[in-house]
């Protein structure tokens, strides 16, 4: 029987993330939309949506998620009444109404495996584990000194130098730390540079892991990118074109000398953990090791905070969260799978 459960692609923003995207999408079997913005925004305002074993509450949170242009539904080309009445027949939790979209998405090209993109979910595992508790996370590593040259270059990105390294120790620290306390089976991780010298050899070791057979259409990621990719995200342009090294090492020419310093001087363990050999920068100076260091302690004083705030509304949750959509979360919940749960999945 061929597997069933969800795909969460994670990592440090500017990682390669959506050209790991791209490759899965590319699978026969697999669909991965652009980033959303709902699983998590609705994940904090559940209280809000009150007892989702009620149809009309339901409806509520269905509504939310396809009216909102924030959610970012809209980009992916699906019917809102068709979804809205799918969230409303199907199952009174969280996660089954967040997964209806994501099935339904993957239904969009007649593909049962289904999942999502965001960079920063790295930060959200525990919560996507309630939502999803068979879920597969596949992390995709880079060279933190080219992540940061890259955020630098963002429109989007509102963050300095300082924050851009700590948000990739932070990726790095959870694949060191925070992984292992994951599910066995659930966690992937492999390296950027890897999938773009080798990307067959790569994307084989990815299959082994989520289950499926290798498809070489993978390797053309950009056979896809017209679909999967909104138009507005002109920084992913690269994508439409052929996988190339050609970005590899290039923070020597998009970093200043002493942004490189700072990188390898603050992140010298991990990189070196990862394979990244130093470029020979000079040791970064108190002053701006100082400065990382507060903009550091302020991101973890957020997430302690987000932790804390989470942990007392988990008291008062109405209902439970986990998916009952697929194989594996019926079988956690309890629940004696029926053909209909998941109609996309052809062939059980």
């Amino acid at each position: 029987m061929q597997s069933d459960r969800p795909l969460f692609i994670v990592g440090c923003p500017r990682s390669g993330t959506t050209l790991l995207q791209l490759m899965m999408h590319a699978h026969p079997r697999i669909a991965i939309p652009p980033e959303t913005r709902f699983v998590m925004a609705a994940y904090q305002r559940r209280l809000s949506f009150g007892d989702l074993g009620e149809a009309g509450r339901r409806r509520e949170l269905a509504e939310w998620v396809v009216g909102r242009r924030q959610t970012r539904f809209y980009e992916l080309g699906l019917d809102a009444e068709t979804v809205t009445d799918e969230i409303v027949d199907g199952p009174g939790t969280l996660g089954s109404a967040l997964g209806i979209v994501l099935r339904s998405y993957a239904g969009r090209f007649g593909k049962p495996r289904w999942g999502d993109k965001r960079p920063s979910y790295f930060q959200n595992i525990e919560v996507l584990l309630r939502l999803f508790p068979d879920a597969q996370f596949v992390h995709l590593i880079r060279d933190g000194r080219d992540c940061v040259a890259s955020l630098k270059e963002m429109p989007w990105y509102k963050g300095n130098v300082y924050s851009a390294v700590s948000g990739w120790a932070e990726a790095i620290d959870f694949a060191r730390h925070g992984a292992q306390r994951m599910p066995h089976g659930s966690y992937h991780e492999l390296q950027y540079e890897h999938l773009i010298s080798d990307p067959e050899t790569t994307l084989r070791g990815l299959c082994d892991f989520i289950g499926e057979d290798f498809d070489p259409a993978m390797c053309e990621p950009h056979r896809v990118a017209g679909v999967a990719v909104p138009e507005r995200k002109t920084w992913h342009s690269r994508t439409h074109g052929a996988v190339t090294t050609s970005r590899s090492g290039s923070f020597r020419h998009r970093l200043e000398p002493w942004e490189i310093s700072l990188c390898e001087t603050v992140l010298a363990d991990r990189l070196a953990g990862y394979g990244y050999e130093p470029s020979g920068a000079p040791k970064s100076p108190m002053t701006r090791l100082a400065a990382y260091e507060r903009v550091a302690a302020r991101r973890k004083l957020a997430r302690m905070k987000r932790k804390t705030f989470d942990r007392i509304v988990r008291m008062r949750e109405p209902n439970p969260l986990g998916a009952r959509l697929t194989t594996g979360q019926l079988a956690i919940a309890g629940v004696p799978r029926q053909r209909s749960a998941s109609p996309e999945f052809a062939g059980m």
